[in-house]
């Protein structure tokens, strides 16, 4: 069987048994077996999910980095080997970051002994969650590491094209959700009440003016309601209304200052109706923000390795390989996967020759990079 038949067989397994976030049991099992069969040395790291190994030897190290973890989508691919999980699917294609990245272990270690140091390749769990990174830090992954690489397959760019950029490239990512509080009433005698449907209709409206009207518009800003909850019946009005969504930044300074806007806004709505609005911010991963040295190599890499390459545009999802940048430099990257669907889609079906060309080229990225150090 040669290398790419071999990763899209592992990727076909990956893909029929998804596993959730912190759950990745199965999953770090066959990493360890198919690891171990390739007589590369697996890390003695205290983790619940996810392996941590490394290929060659030496005081240099840098490391490469792939997410393990599926999402609770019911799948409608199509495809022959769909998901056996009801309810979970790889609908991000981690499945195929982790082929990719298998596959640059086995192209490392069949030219271990020219290595100019020794290359870690960490299989992180919970990425989904923005758990995973910080836990592969604790446990030690990183120490001795002087560079980190990391992919995201692209269902927007053709396959064969490569691209990154820089600087800050995906976004801050926070959850919001507001705890709108009235007072109940029947619907036909509304004026007993404190309508919190109407409240929580136009604090919607409200808050789409923050990004258009108190942002810079040459920043990059999205604050999107995503849940409206409330009311349980057709003839009461709700005492309570939940709203929740997210919003993502790419500058520390814009997030707080969209905070400090949202914020104003529930309070002059809360007075303006007599009503109480409580504010729950949760915090996930913060912006990713590429060293420009790394980000420069991994491309003129890419383009030695024959593929199309094109400087990034801003990217306004989340990804915890922000958490290893923070405390080492390095690149995240996307490569082209020509998927009709996009991410988290239940019919999401990223194209799989992608994944000996990217395996290939990683080998070659850490293996130069070393060089480099």
């Amino acid at each position: 069987m040669s290398l790419g038949q071999q990763l899209i067989a592992w990727r076909r397994e990956l893909h029929q048994h998804p596993e959730l976030s912190g759950e990745e049991v199965e999953t770090t099992a066959r990493l360890r077996q198919w690891l171990g069969d390739a007589g590369i040395k697996i890390l003695p790291y205290d983790l619940h999910t996810g392996v941590v190994a490394e290929v060659g030897e030496g005081d240099k190290r840098i490391a490469l980095r792939a997410d393990i973890d599926a999402l609770p989508i019911e799948e409608r691919s199509g495809v022959a080997f769909s998901s056996q999980r009801p309810g979970v699917m790889h609908a991000c294609g981690h499945d195929i970051h982790t082929s990719v990245i298998l596959g640059a272990a086995l192209e490392l270690k069949a030219r271990e002994a020219s290595l100019n140091g020794r290359v870690r390749i960490l299989f992180q769990p919970a990425e989904e969650n923005f758990g995973g990174a910080k836990s592969l830090v604790r446990a030690g992954a990183l120490r001795d590491v002087s560079a980190i690489f990391g992919m995201h397959n692209e269902p927007g760019l053709p396959v064969g094209s490569f691209a990154t950029r820089g600087g800050p490239f995906y976004a801050n990512v926070d959850r919001f959700v507001f705890r709108i509080t009235g007072k109940g009433a029947h619907a036909a005698r509304p004026h007993e009440g404190n309508d919190a449907i109407v409240l929580a209709s136009q604090l919607v409206t409200a808050l789409q003016s923050v990004a258009s009207r108190n942002v810079n518009t040459l920043d990059s800003v999205v604050l999107s309601v995503t849940r409206i909850t409330g009311g349980n019946t057709w003839n009461v009005l709700p005492e309570s209304v939940e709203l929740e969504g997210t919003l993502r930044t790419h500058r520390t300074d814009v997030q707080e200052k969209v905070k400090a806007r949202v914020s104003e806004i529930a309070a002059g709505f809360a007075s303006a109706f007599a009503a109480q609005i409580d504010i729950i911010w949760y915090a996930g991963p913060t912006a990713l923000v590429n060293d420009a040295n790394w980000a420069d190599f991994a491309t003129s890499v890419a383009r030695e390795s024959g593929f199309e390459t094109q400087h990034a545009e801003l990217h306004m999802g989340g990804e915890d390989f922000a958490v290893y940048l923070q405390h080492i430099p390095g690149a995240f990257v996307s490569i082209g996967s020509a998927s009709q669907y996009g991410l988290h889609h239940p019919a999401f079906n990223p194209d799989e020759a992608l994944i000996e060309p990217a395996a290939r080229y990683f080998a070659q990225l850490a293996e130069k990079a070393l060089n480099q150090l």
